[in-house]
């Protein structure tokens, strides 16, 4: 089988998969991406509902540099492409016992609001936390989270200037323990502790470095005119303007290598497409099987993110109690207390009340009339870790929601709900978990597997590759990935047979000699 020099093929088309696919096609490569799914975006994907399509994946655009950046670098722009809409509100917040707290983008106005709310102790704390985590922010974002190669000397000199942030630091200190000593209000500290949450991991176990999750968010938050699942079809309209291939609906079966690099792939159909390049947008978990050879023993940290049950429905708010004005775009409905749901989930048990976040996707303009779309979205572990009639344990949402006093009809059923199982099959490899391997180490961030492998001409990118989960990092991890692979290509010797970066050898020089099937 002959190879073109410039012929790849992109194998998932996620947000990683999609931003490499768009910039290989600009640099001028001949490329084809393949998903086995009929829509693009990987879990940016919708379900259907009375009201029409609800988003069924991620909800929350933050870091719209980086998504901007990916347009400009391949000639086009984001504004003309598609709608965003700034949130003047990041989240609403209620507890059980009343206590409501609204959080927008202003430092001052978030303090404010927490003021009023928790006393003016609780002012102080927050402005604390906020100077803190904006400084831990700023040191990690250039020579961790923007780099294709986490450098600890950069970030470990950035932190030593800033001695705010040093207890942030601390080896084996836990975003909870941060959090308690930063906050003498328990409900701040359940607020705050859910950002790790953003990132698959869990508060009493990540380490507090993920306090700068939260900044993330502060920086602003979009919402997209027609749902998430817009963004993902103007990067595929992007990608195919380019000149590049979309097939939908192709399975990829094998990876093929021949000779020590790569040579093409063979779709479920049995078909082939020979290619010089691949870059493979998926759980880095499911290369061994598509390498069709035995890895040599792999390295990646075993412990999988958190996973989620996911409701996508229609329903109308009722009047009474909190009121049709009560939701924002963003609502979270906390569980009664932090441990009633992170011990659970860190035992890899279901909690049975948790939090519940509620995206109301129809209020961009508004309290819509009739049905509108939601998505609530409950934290849960991942299936491989779990019995799975624990599944079955939880509480229906909407009835936890009476308590809130919010009501809303009709209530969805079990077909509209996702479970950790039915993602584990949507997914192949990631066993449910929706972030890949788990955050909840302090070397985390320096366990994941990087752009390049141990097999000359494939390439990783998604949430599951450095610098890890959330759209704006699969984002960057495609452009990681496309880099990488024009450096390789100018290079060659660079693309030799390597171990992966990041722990993680594909293939052994052995069995890289034939060609797998």
């Amino acid at each position: 089988m002959e190879n073109g020099k410039d012929s790849v093929v992109v194998v998932g088309a996620g947000m990683g998969g999609l931003a490499a696919a768009m910039r290989l096609a600009a640099a001028g490569r001949a490329v084809t991406l393949c998903d086995a799914h009929p829509w693009p975006g990987g879990k940016m994907r919708q379900m259907p509902s009375a009201a029409g399509p609800v988003d069924a994946g991620p909800t929350v655009l933050t870091l719209r540099d980086v998504l901007a950046q990916l347009f400009h670098d391949t000639g086009a722009s984001l504004d003309a492409a598609l709608d965003l809409q700034p949130l003047p509100e990041l989240a609403r917040h209620f507890w059980p016992d009343g206590t409501r707290l609204d959080l927008g983008h202003s430092p001052e106005a978030n303090a404010t609001a927490i003021e009023a709310a928790f006393g003016a102790r609780a002012r102080q704390d927050f402005l604390r936390f906020s100077r803190a985590t904006a400084q831990l922010f700023q040191a990690f974002d250039g020579p961790i989270m923007r780099s294709a190669q986490p450098r600890i000397g950069p970030a470990a000199r950035a932190a030593l200037m800033r001695p705010a942030i040093w207890p942030w630091l601390a080896p084996g200190r836990s975003l909870h323990s941060a959090l308690r000593a930063s906050f003498r209000q328990p409900k701040l500290r359940q607020l705050f502790g859910r950002y790790a949450t953003y990132v698959g991991g869990n508060p009493l176990l990540a380490p507090a470095v993920l306090g700068l999750v939260w900044q993330a968010e502060a920086q602003g938050v979009w919402a997209v005119r027609g749902g998430m699942a817009a963004l993902a079809q103007a990067l595929a309209r992007r990608f195919v303007d380019l000149g590049g291939q979309l097939r939908l609906g192709t399975g990829v079966q094998r990876i093929l290598h021949q000779g020590g690099r790569v040579a093409g792939v063979c779709l479920a159909d049995g078909s082939q497409i020979a290619a010089h390049t691949v870059v493979f947008n998926g759980d880095p978990l499911a290369l061994p099987a598509l390498l069709g050879a035995a890895p040599r023993r792999p390295k990646l940290h075993p412990a999988r993110s958190l996973s989620a049950r996911v409701w996508t429905f229609a329903a109308q708010v009722a009047p009474t109690g909190l009121g049709r004005d009560a939701l924002g775009y963003h609502s979270v409905f906390f569980a009664d207390d932090e441990a009633a749901e992170f011990q659970p989930l860190s035992r890899n048990q279901t909690p049975n009340a948790p939090t519940i976040y509620v995206c109301a996707q129809d209020r961009l303009d508004g309290t819509p009339d009739g049905p509108e779309r939601f998505q609530m979205i409950l934290n849960a572990p991942a299936v491989a870790a779990q019995d799975e009639r624990t599944e079955r344990c939880q509480n229906h949402p909407l009835a936890r929601l009476r308590h809130f006093g919010l009501q809303m009809a009709p209530w969805p059923q079990a077909a509209q709900l996702t479970t950790p199982a039915q993602f584990a099959q949507l997914f192949p490899a990631s066993q449910g978990a929706l972030y890949g391997q788990s955050p909840n180490s302090t070397w985390a961030t320096f366990q994941r597997p990087q752009a390049r492998t141990g097999l000359a001409g494939l390439y990783l990118a998604g949430g599951g590759v450095h610098p890890g989960a959330g759209v704006p990092m699969a984002l960057l991890s495609g452009q990681h990935a496309a880099q990488a692979v024009q450096s390789d290509q100018i290079s060659p010797a660079r693309s030799r047979l390597m171990a992966m970066r990041g722990g993680m050898s594909t293939v052994s020089a052995t069995a890289a000699r034939g060609r797998f099937l």
